[in-house]
């Protein structure tokens, strides 16, 4: 089993981390969006910043904000209106799919069904879970790039890949962290614990991290 505290580390990040800016997806969340938009949203914010996806997936909504009237839009009209969010032609394509199935398949609606969600294309098991815990609230693990690497960092697993974390974590993680784990080492990972240089100066947690990999920090 993991000796890293993972309650004493969870309990600093939900009393620390609400002080910075928070991630859009959990934001997208907490003010009762429906799955539908965090689909929509999660996808365009593959590869591309919060800052960009926050201006682009309104602008999107603006003009459709349905899986009927999404579809309704042209692919070339979709990539126009995402542009420039990272490979926006693919995604502009996957956008019109996924809305084409969720009407055929779901009657519209975006299900809350992990193996359901990941048979939609461009949806892979990151953008699946956050449909879950964000949009629905229920049992998921959201692992991208910032959970993958700190989890690793601090010493509570020992994977390659974020899909290798979720299973791992799924087997140790606390089933009252499931939820918020994603938003809060988001957060960290944006702020604080950058992929190279990590600021552990100013970590919250730093004394519990075990620092594995770093080499170089400020």
């Amino acid at each position: 089993m993991p000796t890293f505290d993972i309650d004493a580390a969870m309990a600093t990040l939900r009393e620390t981390m609400p002080a910075y800016q928070q991630p859009l997806i959990d934001a997208m969340g907490e003010d009762g969006t429906t799955p539908f938009h965090i689909l929509i949203a999660t996808i365009l914010s593959l590869r591309t910043k919060d800052t960009l996806t926050a201006v682009v997936a309104p602008r999107l909504f603006a003009q459709a904000d349905t899986p009927a009237a999404l579809l309704a839009l042209s692919e070339p009209r979709i990539a126009e209106l995402i542009y420039p969010v990272g490979f926006y032609r693919t995604k502009a394509k996957s956008i019109r799919e996924v809305c084409r199935l969720l009407l055929e398949r779901h009657g519209g609606d975006v299900p809350n069904d992990l193996d359901a969600l990941l048979a939609l294309p461009g949806v892979g098991r990151k953008t699946a879970n956050l449909v879950l815990t964000a949009g629905y609230g229920a049992p998921g693990i959201c692992v991208d790039t910032h959970v993958h690497r700190i989890c690793n960092r601090w010493g509570y697993v020992q994977t390659k890949v974020p899909d290798a974390t979720e299973l791992v974590l799924r087997a140790v993680l606390p089933a009252q962290y499931w939820l918020s784990i994603n938003g809060l080492l988001v957060t960290l990972g944006q702020n604080i614990c950058h992929p190279t240089s990590p600021k552990c100066s100013i970590c919250p947690v730093a004394d519990l991290c075990a620092r594995v990999g770093v080499v170089r920090s400020r």
